[in-house]
């Protein structure tokens, strides 16, 4: 019997047309697919309410992108959440479980420096990508960085740089407050690499738990109350304790003031003993103005009677950039196609347009130099806009080894 002939009498009508549909069924099985989003981040611990805005913005973010479907190219989107408890050991297993037993496509977070560089070399062995969001510390696309790696928060660099605005000039002499981990060690050097006029005299770090800043605010004290000139203790410090506690110990008799960049609203309520105080924020809510700021603002105090907060616009720029990407692949979250996409992509956020630069994966994006001013109606110091620090205005050093 001709092969052709055999073919038609086996394949009958009756088995192509269920052939069609098995096929057409996997197909649409395939397109059903949800895309798993694994938010790895510091639940529960010192950095909790950082880790709840972030939260809370990611899935605005996603919400936002998706015009409020939360599906593209016909993906759903499924938001899986682990907690790292603040702890690098714990981060590394729960990043590992959230790749090999949730089957996460992509990963979000930490919120602590030093638990996100635990993290980087799990994303590298099982080849998928991690954005970071918020943690900070310049070593996470520096020395430490691997190619899975993406981040939309700030780093160091862009911190110290944009807070050199205020502080860098002649006749100043600048002692350093920062915690002693990669937050405040990286912060610390990013600041000092970015001071060129003014002249750091003393660096003091202290445990992340410090309750009683009494003994690290003398050695400050001591470091610069015989300088001439401009004296400033500036402030790296992230979570519990409130080193601002040391204007109790009253520094003016030296004439030394204190300067410090953004933070969230509960930590800026010190800030209004400082009225007048300069520095550099990744994000005010007031500041930035776009659509995306306004959507963020009004939808944030509709749903929680309150404005977002610092993170809150991190968590929704994250959302916003995985959307983004996601649509440009059409829906595949294949690793290799999701890296060629995302280096170089540009995407709007909170704060205007961010840009992963295509070296080390980091969001390039504005900083807001800002003095603070007293509201008597907010709990808080507001840092009002003296002008926007652009992306293309910093000098932010590449620090991996591609």
């Amino acid at each position: 019997m001709p092969i052709k002939n055999f073919i038609h009498r086996v394949m009958r009508p009756s088995a192509l047309t269920a052939l069609g549909v098995a096929a057409l069924t996997m197909t649409e099985l395939a397109l059903a697919q949800d895309i798993r989003v694994a938010h790895v981040y510091d639940k529960t611990g010192p950095l909790e309410a950082y880790a709840k805005q972030t939260q809370t913005g990611l899935l605005m973010g996603l919400e936002f992108a998706t015009g409020g479907t939360m599906t593209v190219a016909g993906h759903k989107i499924t938001v899986i959440e682990r907690d790292t408890q603040g702890k690098p050991d714990v981060a590394k297993s729960q990043l590992a479980a959230a790749y090999a037993d949730d089957k996460a496509d992509i990963a979000v977070g930490p919120t602590s420096s030093g638990v996100a560089l635990a993290m980087l070399p799990v994303a590298e062995e099982y080849r998928k990508l991690l954005l970071v969001e918020p943690a900070v510390a310049d070593a996470i696309t520096g020395d430490k960085w691997n190619r899975y790696i993406f981040r939309t928060g700030r780093n160091s660099s862009q911190d110290a740089i944009s807070n050199g605005v205020a502080l860098d000039k002649e006749g100043v002499s600048i002692a350093i407050l920062a915690q002693d981990y990669a937050f405040g060690r990286d912060g610390a050097k990013a600041f000092r690499e970015a001071v060129t006029k003014a002249k750091v005299v003393h660096e003091e770090f202290l445990p992340t738990a410090t309750t009683d800043f009494t003994a690290g605010a003398q050695r400050l004290f001591d470091a610069l109350k015989d300088k001439p000139g401009r004296k400033v203790i500036f402030i790296i410090w992230a979570g519990s304790g409130n080193p601002f506690k040391i204007v109790d110990l009253n520094p003016q008799r030296f004439g030394i003031e204190l300067a410090s960049g953004g933070n969230i609203l509960p930590a800026m309520a010190a800030y209004k003993n400082l009225p007048g105080m300069e520095g550099a924020t990744y994000y005010y809510y007031g500041i930035p103005k776009n659509p995306v700021n306004t959507w963020l603002v009004t939808e944030h105090e509709k749903r929680f009677k309150s404005p977002p907060d610092f993170f809150t616009a991190g968590g929704m720029s994250a959302g916003i950039a995985l959307v983004e990407a996601l649509k440009k692949t059409a829906g595949s979250v294949d690793t290799e196609k999701l890296i060629t996409t995302m280096e170089g992509m540009s995407f709007e956020t909170p704060k205007g347009r961010m840009t992963f630069r295509r070296e080390d994966h980091q969001a390039m994006q504005s900083m807001y130099h800002f003095r603070i001013k007293v509201d008597p109606a907010l709990a808080w110091g507001v840092p009002e806009l003296i002008r926007e620090i652009k992306p293309e205005e910093m000098t932010i050093p590449v620090r991996n080894r591609r």
